[in-house]
């Protein structure tokens, strides 16, 4: 029986809408393949009906993407159709211009925030540390902020954060590489595309190397909306996988380098689909 922590850290006024990447835009479906229950703009507009304001405003963050031109337009197009223009574009191309960059007072004066999809690498190399982050993570805290990512955009709100490790290589012990995300979960790993890509195994890996860590894959077309930094409901066409580790009783993740395939007991698995609700388990005592 695990003694529970006692959280004493202050609990975050903002919300997270944590999307498993390619969500419906309003593309064509005549077009586009799309999921039978996929329902036009529905993870879109989970996410703007919890901003508050009467005309709210935006920024849509695309330093993850080598696109950024092509993506930002076509959020424009989704969220105009919604009925949301007030929005802003924000793109760093390196660290020396996000450093160079008043960008935090347009962080101070939008609404909601919300990071595509591409590289999750780039927005921590880029985001580490500057005055963007700090006053996003001081507005999440203490401002009611809504946060919204997809596919990298969401990966990089937890740490750890996978940044390499496909599935050709995933079954290998070590091949999964992680870094330090931006701790908007800790003690979180958020796997995108989980489903649709197979990334089930690379998630146990992460979670056998540390079992203090819940893992979270998030299929596509499909969102976790977090308030109160562990209170968490699914939204959208898909299903939303949690992954415990408590109960490993064994597995060979110290046998890196050897090209050995994971071998793990006793994970334990959740799913998840639209409407069901739960809390994130913590088991790690917060300190400052």
């Amino acid at each position: 029986m695990r003694a529970k922590p006692i959280n004493e850290c202050p609990v975050p006024r903002g919300i997270l809408v944590i999307i498993g990447g390619k969500e419906n835009k309003g593309e064509d479906p005549e077009k586009e393949i799309q999921k039978e229950n996929s329902q036009p703009l529905e993870i879109l507009n989970s996410f703007v009906s919890l901003i508050s304001g009467k005309k709210p405003s935006i920024a849509i963050i695309t330093t993850a993407s080598g696109e950024p031109a092509e993506i930002f337009e076509e959020y424009r197009k989704a969220f105009i159709e919604l009925g949301y223009d007030n929005l802003e574009h924000i793109h760093h191309q390196s660290r020396e211009d996000a450093l160079n960059d008043d960008t935090a007072e347009r962080i101070k004066a939008v609404d909601a925030v919300f990071l595509t999809g591409g590289d999750q690498l780039k927005l921590t190399t880029i985001y580490g540390g500057t005055d963007l982050l700090i006053t996003l993570k001081e507005r999440y805290i203490n401002g009611g902020i809504v946060i919204g990512g997809t596919s990298a955009g969401a990966m990089a709100m937890s740490t750890p954060m996978i940044y390499a490790g496909n599935q050709d290589v995933q079954q290998i012990t070590g091949a999964i590489q992680v870094t330090t995300g931006l701790e908007f979960l800790k003690d979180v790993c958020i796997d995108t595309h989980f489903v649709d890509r197979g990334r089930f195994v690379r998630m146990a890996q992460v979670i056998a190397t540390n079992p203090t860590c819940i893992g979270i894959g998030i299929e596509e077309d499909t969102a976790l909306i977090v308030k109160n930094g562990v209170e968490a409901e699914v939204a959208g066409s898909g299903i939303v996988i949690m992954i415990e580790g408590h109960e490993i009783t064994q597995s060979n993740i110290l046998n890196f380098g050897k090209k050995d395939a994971i071998s793990i007991r006793n994970l334990k698995v959740h799913l998840m689909s639209k409407g069901d609700e739960f809390v994130i388990p913590q088991s790690n005592p917060p300190h400052i």
